[in-house]
């Protein structure tokens, strides 16, 4: 809507930060470039400073022929490993500072060596900078769905994106087709060459995998919008603020999953959420395997990343010969007379107002320690009494 003095208030950032679009698409095809390519050149007819950071067209003669017209930034060409690479030039762009820049391909790993590791880092760095950005993402990229996704499809993607990059995003756009649309376009070749067609069909493109990443997609969207409502929208204050807590094991295959798990919920329901690790004398730091110290601090830095708080908790009774946990810097350390899993579950559940406890499936190892413990009748009473919910994952 163009307001009476000629100008777009879509347009008109109101911080010096920049704002962020987002097209969320549910696999390749559905049109996500070119859904931004044609935003771009309504932008540039109305007189914004727009530029074209970096686009994918796939050699899609349709989304090809958008670039026609609008000014794009080179990209960077770097080597590695003996390849040319092209990369989505940052520096020229902040130099540049355009009002709103396109940049494709949200999920990309940039090469080893460049300023960000990840490419929605470089977009982070453009905002912070005051520059809009108009960007795109495949659903199964997004972290906190990685499981979900791998169980679809049976692939596990490797390229993914913070949620909480998505959360700063001021606008989030779903780009839909139906599952028989997208297996036309594929069929027709304008997805992938039609050397590929074949192959596609019978492994990612079939309609039940369409479908459900298709219900995904849509999910995440709303999810989003009504994120945004709740910010911008006044409504009566909700009578509990939900605050939900992982608690997590040195397993790092469950804990990776508990964490993506609650990461959701929280997001759902627009609320904070923590991660609870309480070292056993066992998982001391003098005892413990480095591959799961390594698994260890790999998954506290995705629950940081997906934004939660990290709590260790630790015993601080000598004659078990604990030492310190294992070092993270945005973690809380919890000091217990000794490393009770309910104890200390009870201590975060007061001290941090929790209202869900999130734990693995009762066969896990966790639970089975929780069961053996003399505070586990006491934790439910305290649950109960306190309203808090215990959800057991999956």
């Amino acid at each position: 809507m163009i307001a009476s003095d000629g100008t777009n208030p879509l347009l008109q950032a109101t911080s010096p930060r920049g704002r962020l679009k987002v097209y969320i698409g549910m696999s390749a095809g559905v049109g996500k470039s070119y859904r931004m390519l044609e935003e771009a050149h309504r932008l540039l007819d109305q007189g914004v400073n727009i530029q074209v950071g970096y686009i994918e067209t796939h050699n899609r003669a349709e989304t090809h022929a958008l670039l026609e017209g609008l000014p794009v930034i080179p990209r960077r060409e770097v080597f590695y490993k003996g390849k040319r690479l092209d990369e989505f030039d940052l520096n020229a762009t902040l130099l540049l500072h355009p009002s709103w820049v396109v940049v494709d391909e949200l999920a990309h790993s940039n090469v080893p060596g460049s300023k960000h590791a990840k490419r929605w880092q470089d977009i982070l760095e453009l905002l912070d900078n005051g520059i809009n950005v108009i960007t795109a993402v495949n659903i199964q990229h997004i972290e906190s769905i990685n499981d979900e996704v791998q169980r679809i499809t049976g692939v596990e993607v490797s390229e993914r994106v913070s949620d909480s990059f998505l959360q700063r995003a001021d606008e989030v756009v779903n780009i839909d087709l139906t599952a028989e649309e997208l297996i036309t376009r594929m069929k027709e070749g304008k997805i992938y060459d039609r050397a590929k067609v074949e192959t596609a069909l019978r492994n990612f493109f079939q309609p039940d995998k369409i479908l459900q990443l298709r219900e995904l997609a849509l999910k995440e969207v709303a999810g989003q919008v009504e994120r945004k409502v709740e910010a911008e929208v006044e409504r009566p204050k909700q009578l509990r603020h939900e605050h939900f807590l992982a608690c997590i094991s040195s397993n790092a295959d469950v804990a990776r999953k508990i964490i993506r798990k609650t990461a959701r919920l929280a997001n759902y329901y627009h609320s904070d959420w923590t991660v609870l690790y309480v070292q056993t004398p066992s998982e001391a730091l003098d005892k413990i395997p480095l591959d799961k110290q390594r698994f260890l601090l790999q998954n506290f830095q995705l629950a940081t990343e997906l934004g939660g708080e990290v709590i260790q908790a630790q015993s601080t009774d000598q004659r078990s010969g604990a030492r310190p946990v294992l070092g993270f810097l945005p973690a809380k350390v919890l000091n217990l007379d000794r490393a009770d899993i309910g104890a200390a579950i009870l201590q975060v559940v007061k001290e941090k107002r929790i209202t869900t406890v999130c734990i693995g499936k009762p066969h896990l190892k966790l639970f089975h320690v929780i069961l053996k413990t003399s505070v586990f009748n006491q934790l439910l009473t305290a649950l109960s009494t306190n309203d808090v919910d215990l959800v057991i994952l999956s």
